[in-house]
C-alpha cells in the first residue's frame, strides 16, 4: 500500500509541477537557512575530545586577595600565575599534568629555501600529547631528561613538516624559532578541533597550534606570551624574572583524573597547597577556593555558545515556520481541487483513513525532496561564512549527523504542515461530488 501511495504521490506531482516545484523550493530555503544556522551552533557545542572529555580537568586558584573581584562567573580567574603553574607541574604526584602557553615566533630554516613566517607555537609539558590524544606519525615526545634541562626540542604538525622540509617526517631536522635553533623530535597528526578548548582565553575556534616545545624554555629563554595576561593589583615589572615571580595570570593548566577518586585525592591536594601558600603569608583569604571543571564543563562556564547563538538558530526555524505557513496554504488549495477525485474514490470503498495516509506520503515526499535540495543551500551558506569569516573555518561545517538530519526535519514539517489539509480533503463528503461527475 505504501509503494501504491508513493505512486500517486508522484502522479499528483507530475499533474501540478509548477505548485509542487514552488513547495519543495520553499522547503529546501528554509531547511537551506535552518540547517546553517544549527549546523554552526552544533559545531560550537559538539564535545571536542568524547572519550576523554569527563576525565580532562582545568585547574583554577583564588590567589586573588580577600576583598579583590575578578570578572568571571564565581570570581575565580581564569589563568594561573607561573609560580603556581610550576609548582603543581613539579609535584611528586601520580596523575598527567599539562602546563600550557600561547607565544609565537618567526619560523625560517636560516637559508633562503623557506621564506620565513610568523606561525602561533603551543608551550607545553610532555604529558599534554597523551592527554589530548594527539598521535604520533614520527618520532615521539621529548624526554623528562630534556625538558627538564630546557633543551632546544620541538614537536610539529605533519602539515608543517612538509612545508619546511619537504617530506612529512621532518625528524631530527633542525628549524629556527626567530633566533632560538630547535631540532625536531616528533611530528604528529595535524590536530583536527572545532572548539580549542585547552586554551578559551585566545580565541575559542581558533586553529591549534602546530609547532610545541618544552615547557621549560619559558624562564631559560625568556619567552613571553602572545596570549591573555591579567593581574589584579600593580607589580612593578622591570625584568623578566619579576613576572615569574608576580601575581600575574597568564597560564593553563590542565590534570587528567580517571575517576572521582582521584578527583577528590586531586582537590586535597591542592587545599593543601593553598594552606601552605597562606602559612608564607601569599593568600590572605580565609577559605580555600579552588575548582576542577572538565572539559564540557569549562565550556559551558566560558559560554562558548553564548545566547547569540542560540538566538540564531531560534530565528531560522521561525523562518522556516514562514515557509511552511506558505506550503500550508498551497496544499490545502491543491487538495481541496482534488476532492472531487477524492470522493469518487471514497465513494468506490476508500476509507477516510486511506485517503490521509495517502496525501500524509505526498507531503512527506515533498519534505524528501525539498530536504535534499535544502542540504545543497545550506552549503551554500555555509561556504558563505567560511569565506567572509575566517575565524569559523572549522565550524561552518556539516557533519555526517547534520546531512542525515536535514531531510528528516524537512520530511518531518512538511507532514505537519499536511496534517490539516489531508484532514480537511478526507473529510470531503462523497454524495458532494458524486452527483457533479
Amino acid at each position: 500500500m505504501f509503494s501504491h501511495y508513493i505512486d500517486l504521490g508522484w502522479r499528483s506531482f507530475k499533474r501540478t509541477p509548477l505548485v509542487s516545484l514552488l513547495m519543495v523550493l520553499a522547503i529546501a530555503v528554509g531547511i537551506g537557512i535552518t540547517m546553517t544556522s544549527l549546523s554552526v551552533y552544533h559545531m560550537m557545542s559538539m564535545d571536542p575530545i568524547p572519550d576523554k572529555s569527563d576525565k580532562l580537568f582545568a585547574v583554577q586558584l583564588q590567589t586573588i586577595d580577600e576583598g579583590q573581584t575578578w570578572w568571571s562567573p564565581d570570581n575565580l580567574p581564569y589563568q594561573l600565575t607561573y609560580k603556581d603553574t610550576e609548582s603543581l607541574l613539579k609535584s611528586d604526584l601520580p596523575y598527567k599534568r599539562a602546563a600550557l602557553m600561547a607565544t609565537g615566533f618567526s619560523v625560517h630554516l636560516n637559508s633562503d629555501k623557506v621564506k620565513p613566517f610568523l606561525e602561533e607555537t603551543r608551550v607545553t609539558s610532555r604529558d599534554a600529547f597523551s592527554m589530548f590524544n594527539l598521535p604520533f606519525i614520527h618520532g615521539d615526545v621529548w624526554s623528562q631528561e630534556q625538558e627538564d634541562s630546557a633543551a632546544p626540542v620541538t614537536v610539529i604538525s605533519s602539515s608543517l613538516s612538509k612545508k619546511l622540509f619537504g617530506s612529512e617526517n621532518g625528524v631530527g631536522q633542525t628549524l629556527y624559532l626567530d633566533d632560538l635553533s630547535v631540532q625536531v623530535v616528533g611530528v604528529i597528526k595535524d590536530w583536527q578541533l572545532h572548539v580549542k578548548y585547552y586554551d578559551l582565553n585566545n580565541g575559542s575556534f581558533n586553529e591549534p597550534e602546530k609547532i610545541f616545545i618544552p615547557f621549560s624554555l619559558i624562564k631559560a629563554h625568556e619567552i613571553n606570551t602572545w596570549g591573555n595576561t591579567n593581574g589584579w593589583k600593580h607589580e612593578p615589572v622591570k625584568v623578566f624574572n619579576d613576572k615569574l615571580q608576580s601575581e600575574k595570570f597568564w597560564l593553563q593548566f590542565w590534570v587528567e583524573l580517571n575517576n572521582e577518586t582521584e578527583k577528590r585525592a586531586f582537590e586535597g591536594y591542592l587545599a593543601n597547597y593553598i594552606a601552605e601558600e597562606k602559612k608564607t603569608g601569599r593568600f590572605t583569604r580565609e577559605q580555600a577556593e579552588y575548582k576542577l571543571r572538565d572539559v564540557n564543563e569549562w565550556i559551558s562556564y566560558w559560554e562558548v555558545v553564548n545566547e547569540d547563538n542560540k538566538i540564531m538558530v531560534a530565528l531560522s526555524f521561525m523562518f522556516l515556520a514562514v515557509c511552511l505557513a506558505n506550503i500550508l496554504g498551497l496544499l490545502l488549495a491543491k487538495f481541496l481541487r482534488r476532492a472531487p477525485e477524492v470522493g469518487v474514490r471514497r465513494a468506490l470503498g476508500a476509507s477516510k483513513r486511506q485517503v490521509f495516509f495517502q496525501h500524509i506520503v505526498e507531503v512527506g515526499m515533498l519534505g524528501l525532496f525539498g530536504g535534499v535540495i535544502g542540504i545543497i543551500v545550506a552549503q551554500l551558506g555555509l561556504f558563505g561564512i567560511r569565506q567572509s569569516l575566517s575565524y569559523y573555518d572549522s565550524l561552518a561545517n556539516m557533519d555526517i549527523s547534520m546531512l542525515m538530519t536535514a531531510p528528516i526535519i524537512a520530511i518531518l514539517a512538511c507532514i505537519i504542515a499536511g496534517l490539516y489539509p489531508a484532514w480537511v480533503v478526507c473529510n470531503t463528503t462523497p454524495a458532494t461530488y458524486l452527483k457533479t461527475q
